[in-house]
C-alpha cells in the first residue's frame, strides 16, 4: 500500500531507539523526509545513518533535549514546516506511590506532556497555512489502566489523551488530525533491558520471564507477548499518511488486547 508519503516532512521526538526509532524508520521507507531526535549529537546521527542505510531514504539529525523550550525553539528555526509531528519523547520509571516526590512528578509531566504540547504549538501555524498535517501523541494503554507500579507515568499519558483530543478539537475542519496511539507493553529497549535484567537476576530464559510477565501482571493481554517496536510504528505511519484523513480526535489502541473493552 502506497502510504502517499513521499516528500513530507517529519518529526519523531525521541528516535534513537524503541518505538520512537521504527517509527522513523517507517516513516522514511515511505517516502518521508524524517527528522531524527536524540539527546546527543553522536548517538542521533548514528541513528540517523542507519536508518538510511536500512531505507535509503532522507533521514536528518536533530540533536537537543525536546523537554526543553529552547531546543525545541532551535528546531523550529532550522525546520519551520513540518507536516507530521509524532510525539514519542517520553521516559517511564516504576517506583511506589508513596516514595515518588513532587520533583518527580514534575519531571514526569514536564519531558511527557509539556515537550509534546510544546512541540504542537510550535508547528501549528505551518500547519494551518498549510491546511494539512498530522499531529500524533504516543501515549500509552497506561494511559486508561494506571499502573499502581508508576502512576506518575499514567497520569502523563492520560494526560496526552486529554491534550490529543483537545487539539483535535481546535482544528475542526481542516486538514489537520491529531491522535493519539496507545502502545500496550512493547520490547522497547527500555523494557527490554528491565526483562533482560529480570531474566539474569532470576536465572531464568527471557520467555519464561515473559510468560510470567503476562499471567501476573499483564493477564488480559490477548496476545501473551510483548509487541514488537514495529508492530506500533506500522498503525502510526498509517494515521500519519493522507489515507488517515478521517481518523482524528481518537485514541488508537496498539496494545494487544489489555485494556479489557470493545470500545
Amino acid at each position: 500500500m502506497d502510504l502517499q508519503l513521499t516528500g513530507k516532512v517529519a518529526l519523531v521526538s525521541g528516535s534513537t531507539a524503541g518505538i520512537g526509532y521504527a517509527i522513523a524508520r517507517t516513516l522514511a521507507q515511505e517516502g518521508a523526509r524524517v527528522i531524527v531526535n536524540g539527546r546527543t549529537a553522536s548517538t542521533t546521527e548514528e541513528a540517523a545513518a542507519r536508518i538510511h542505510s536500512e531505507t535509503g531514504g532522507t533521514v536528518e539529525a536533530y540533536a537537543g533535549d525536546l523537554s526543553r523550550a529552547e531546543a525545541a525553539e532551535a528546531l523550529l528555526q532550522r525546520f519551520p514546516a513540518i507536516d507530521i509531528l509524532v510525539n514519542n519523547l517520553g521516559i517511564f520509571e516504576p517506583k511506589p506511590f508513596e516514595e515518588i516526590p513532587d520533583e518527580d512528578w514534575l519531571r514526569f509531566f514536564d519531558v511527557n506532556v509539556l515537550s509534546g504540547v510544546r512541540l504542537s504549538r510550535l508547528v501549528l501555524p505551518a500547519m494551518k497555512r498549510a491546511n494539512w498535517g498530522r499531529i500524533i501523541f504516543i501515549s500509552s494503554e497506561s494511559a486508561v489502566q494506571i499502573p499502581t507500579e508508576m502512576v506518575h507515568y499514567g497520569m502523563t499519558k492520560t494526560a496526552q489523551l486529554a491534550v490529543s483530543r483537545g487539539l483535535a478539537e481546535s482544528v475542526a475542519g481542516t486538514g489537520i488530525t491529531v491522535n493519539s496511539v496507545l502502545p500496550g507493553p512493547t520490547k522497547s529497549r527500555g523494557v527490554g533491558d528491565f526483562v533482560e535484567d529480570m531474566a539474569r537476576a532470576s536465572d531464568k530464559p527471557f520467555e519464561q520471564v515473559e510468560a510470567e510477565f503476562f499471567e501476573h501482571v499483564r493477564p488480559t493481554s490477548l496476545i501473551k507477548r510483548f509487541a514488537s517496536p514495529q508492530e506500533v510504528a506500522s498503525l502510526v505511519a498509517y494515521v500519519a499518511s493522507p489515507l488517515a484523513s478521517a481518523t482524528t480526535g481518537a485514541a488508537l489502541r496498539v496494545d494487544g488486547g489489555v485494556v479489557k473493552s470493545a470500545f
